[in-house]
């Protein structure tokens, strides 16, 4: 991908790069540990956005 993006491109990339994180600790404890996983967490080489 080149690196001159429209602003519009960078703005949604930058939302699925933010949600791309595992679950916070506080989480994790105030579920007892059943929510230990992201269930929105992605790969970047074995799924495609859709942007």
């Amino acid at each position: 991908m080149s690196k001159n993006k429209p602003l519009g491109k960078k703005i949604r990339l930058m939302k699925h790069v933010n949600s791309n994180r595992r679950v916070p600790g506080w989480v994790m404890m105030k579920t007892d540990r059943k929510m230990t996983q992201n269930p929105k967490r992605k790969n970047w080489r074995r799924s495609n956005l859709k942007l």
